[in-house]
């Protein structure tokens, strides 16, 4: 994530959607070769490659990016970029936790403490992670499937938020997003009903995942302000 960062702060403000891309892979890939790691071992195993989801703004061509599993708001409408395999394992686990809590092998409180439902649909999770840039578009240092990547245009004027997924309900601003997480977090904190996920809230961490948010007002060539949360560990 810092590494996806500083390859933004270091790009010309007319740089194209292919330009980040091919900037932050490289970035990547040389930080692999940096600590020795084969390229033919990542190229085998994708869950080891560093990997990053990145909801970019272009102020310049007037476009957000969403590569990977991000969020945002612009000018009012909605958009999200989904991992497609991701859907059927949250719902799997859910089912898992019913079942739990239904036949008393497992309370809420003992799966706020240990997930057991997660440690089945890890090697789901893990397997989708063979379709990086075939069937989603992630950063980890291997060419990025631009195909995948989410592009709205968002006219001369107007507003945008970015967010990770750590937000299960987008608003559009930042008090009433916190307030729908928080009122997740009271009323379903395994993430089995209200919203469907593959992990929950455990006991000690502030939130079931980590999230940032950013919202900007821009007109023009300029942004006339904005706010933000960063929260990069759940706990």
């Amino acid at each position: 994530m810092m590494l996806v960062a500083e390859v933004i702060r270091s790009l010309p403000a007319s740089a194209t959607l292919a330009e980040f891309c091919h900037a932050a892979t490289s970035a990547l890939h040389a930080m692999c070769d940096r600590h020795g790691i084969p390229h033919e071992r990542l190229l085998a195993h994708p869950e080891e490659r560093p990997t990053a989801s990145a909801a970019v703004f272009s102020l310049h061509r007037r476009e957000v990016w969403l590569v990977g599993d991000c969020q945002c708001i612009v000018n009012g409408t909605y958009h999200d970029n989904p991992k497609p395999g991701e859907a059927p394992i949250a719902l799997h686990r859910s089912q898992l936790i019913h079942q739990m809590l239904a036949d008393g092998t497992a309370t809420t409180e003992s799966l706020m403490c240990h997930d057991s439902a997660r440690d089945i649909i890890v090697p789901d999770i893990v397997a989708t992670c063979h379709d990086q840039n075939k069937t989603f578009a992630v950063l980890d240092g291997f060419d990025v499937a631009l195909q995948h990547v989410a592009v709205i245009e968002t006219g001369e004027t107007g507003e945008v938020v970015l967010a990770t997924d750590g937000y299960p309900f987008l608003h559009p601003t930042l008090e009433a997003s916190e307030a729908a997480l928080a009122h997740l977090l009271t009323h379903d904190p395994l993430c089995i009903d209200e919203f469907l996920a593959t992990k929950g809230l455990l006991k000690g961490n502030k939130s079931f995942d980590d999230r940032s948010l950013l919202k900007l007002i821009f007109k023009g060539s300029s942004i006339n302000s904005y706010s933000m949360q960063v929260d990069c560990k759940s706990t």
